[in-house]
């Protein structure tokens, strides 16, 4: 690839961006991308094989037991994690619950569990039953709904504290908190910190070992790959939990935590994925795959930021017909805009009958969502607003068409 970033060239490597997508542009990246041609040709790979349940003997069960260590190596690049904390769930969400259940094991009475109003209910429901079955208080860090700022109060924070669960960016409004910060505020106390990576991995390239993150969760599908969930971890923090498991499967890490037979085809598909986007920059001949994958979010940010202030630009030309949610300083290249006047339902819906795919909702973030309407700022439309999201791939072409058509809706 070129020093330019050659969307066009990329966008080749997406059967369903072809003639196969007819002529769709696609702004749901947030709720899962579209997957490259090496991904869907890595899973057929495994699965056609030979494949068995991991093993020495044959080759059929040496292709499992690779395709495990390299899905392992792969994420590990990715999230700057020692691959030897890498854990397989079936989503981000379960994943969340499992660990939820093994951690509320260990809490002590008297625990105290911090959860943000920025975040995916899949990051606050989890933790939220879990204080309840354990006994624990739940408090909460708020969110500024004039600049979708999350708004780090220390001083929720006490020696009861054991945990700290926020998101790395929301997924609604694109904001990304000051992590380091509260990382030195939860450990300070003693706390863990729990981080919903799931949006902030598909945009800015983690490294779990500067950020302060004690977990850190994401889903290979919010970033070109298959559909599965992601748990990394120091290896030495998962010693320290016992999940339940069944009596024969291994209490070795990170195997104790993953139940039953892994995906051996998703496995592979992910290590395709992370190789897909560690091809994306330019780095230096010789580079590794974690130096590919630094180029190539420099590069892809610089991309999707500046469709994201030309989208901006857009929907500000459009006055009072479009109000943008998404304030904050530090954010992701995601949108969350209302219509007022015009139900979003009926605006995306709208807009889908020009083939711009932009869906209105709630996207599970039920406590921002919820924020902003008790703030008044989305009226009384049970679908709020609009939410827009750039990816890799998205083109000047895809942000002329959606701006074209909410132009001639709104």
């Amino acid at each position: 690839m070129s020093t330019a970033y050659d969307v066009d060239a990329l966008r080749s490597r997406f059967p369903s961006l072809g003639p196969a997508g007819e002529g769709w542009a696609l702004f749901d990246a947030p709720g899962g991308t579209q997957t490259p041609r090496e991904v869907g040709e890595a899973v057929a790979a495994a699965l056609v094989g030979p494949l068995s349940n991991r093993g020495t003997s044959a080759p059929s069960q040496r292709n499992a037991e690779d395709a495990v260590a390299a899905f392992r190596a792969a994420v590990g690049d990715l999230l700057g994690a020692d691959p030897a904390g890498v854990v397989h769930g079936r989503s981000a969400t379960a994943l969340t619950y499992d660990f939820s259940r093994t951690l509320a094991a260990t809490w002590p009475d008297g625990a105290e569990v911090v959860l943000s109003r920025l975040d995916h209910d899949a990051n606050v429901r989890p933790w939220v039953q879990a204080a309840a079955r354990a006994g624990a208080v739940v408090r909460w860090l708020d969110v500024d709904t004039a600049t979708g700022e999350l708004v780090i109060d220390e001083s929720v924070l006490t020696e009861r504290t054991v945990l700290v669960a926020v998101t790395g960016a929301s997924n609604l409004l694109g904001t990304r908190p000051d992590l380091e910060r509260i990382a030195a505020a939860a450990h300070a106390v003693g706390a863990l910190l729990w981080v919903d990576g799931v949006h902030a991995t598909a945009h800015h390239l983690p490294d779990l070992r500067s950020s302060g993150a004690d977990f850190w969760v994401c889903s290979p599908y919010k970033l070109l790959g298959p559909h599965h969930g992601v748990l990394a971890a120091r290896p030495e923090l998962l010693e320290r939990l016992h999940p339940d498991k069944l009596a024969p499967s291994t209490d070795a890490v990170p195997e104790r935590f993953e139940l039953g037979t892994l995906p051996y085809e998703h496995l592979a598909g992910t290590t395709a994925a992370v190789d897909v986007l560690a091809s994306l920059g330019v780095a230096a001949p010789g580079a590794s795959r974690r130096e590919r994958l630094v180029a190539a979010f420099e590069a892809t940010d610089a991309h999707e930021t500046r469709l994201r202030v030309r989208t901006e630009e857009g929907l500000a030309s459009l006055g009072d017909a479009a109000v943008v949610h998404s304030r904050a300083e530090r954010r992701t290249p995601t949108l969350y805009f209302s219509t007022p006047g015009r139900p979003a339902g009926e605006v995306a819906a709208a807009l889908a009958a020009q083939r711009v795919l932009a869906p209105a909702g709630h996207f599970y973030a039920w406590e921002p969502f919820g924020r902003l309407r008790t703030a008044g700022v989305l009226g009384d439309d049970p679908l709020g607003g609009i939410r827009v999201g750039m990816a890799p791939y998205t083109s000047d072409d895809d942000v002329t068409r959606l701006l074209d058509a909410l132009a001639t809706v709104l």
